[in-house]
């Protein structure tokens, strides 16, 4: 008999300040999934995953946070209607579907905050789980990286694949709408 743990996705509080630096420390530190510095301050970070204009989220799996994700608008202005995100689970949390819950979650938590579509930037290719990932959710347009484990790697572009185009600024993606026209 498989059990499967539930996994619990609620707005992150201070008290949770702690256990989502341990994974965001954790995350950045090999400098291959995210293009922060890897010595980025605590302080720092935690300004970052909690701005102002940021909804922060943290998974739970038996009261203990194993993932985090952010929300927020991907441009300012006339780009605010289209959603971003960046999503860290716990090194020794992987494989336990936190990160699919979490994307599920975000792309319903976009619509409930009046986003009209959703944009994921991009994913290193060394980052083996989350491509995986998101080529399930059909992002899968390769960029280029520079990392520590290789002077030059891929990245994938993350984004809905088009049902129509959308203006973003001068440049015009396939962006998935979150809701209908």
């Amino acid at each position: 008999m498989c059990i499967t743990a539930v996994i619990k996705i609620r707005p992150a509080i201070e008290s949770d300040r702690d256990a989502i630096w341990t994974i965001f420390h954790d995350v950045i530190a090999s400098a291959d999934t995210y293009a922060f510095d890897p010595q980025m301050p605590r302080q720092d970070a935690l300004a970052y995953w909690f701005r102002s204009d940021t909804h922060t989220y943290v998974a739970e799996i038996d009261g203990r946070v194993v993932g985090t994700y952010i929300l927020r608008a991907n441009q300012p202005g006339p780009g605010s209607h289209v959603a971003n995100a960046a999503f860290m689970v716990a090194s020794n949390a992987h494989g336990q579907g936190i990160g699919r819950a979490m994307g599920e979650h975000c792309l319903n938590e976009a619509r409930q905050l009046g986003f009209r579509a959703m944009q994921f930037n991009f994913v290193v290719s060394t980052n083996e789980s989350a491509i995986r990932l998101w080529q399930q959710f059909r992002h899968t347009t390769p960029i280029f990286w520079r990392c520590r484990q290789k002077a030059v790697s891929r990245a994938f572009l993350k984004k809905r694949l088009p049902d129509r185009a959308v203006w973003l600024g001068n440049l015009a993606l396939g962006v998935r709408p979150l809701v209908a026209d």
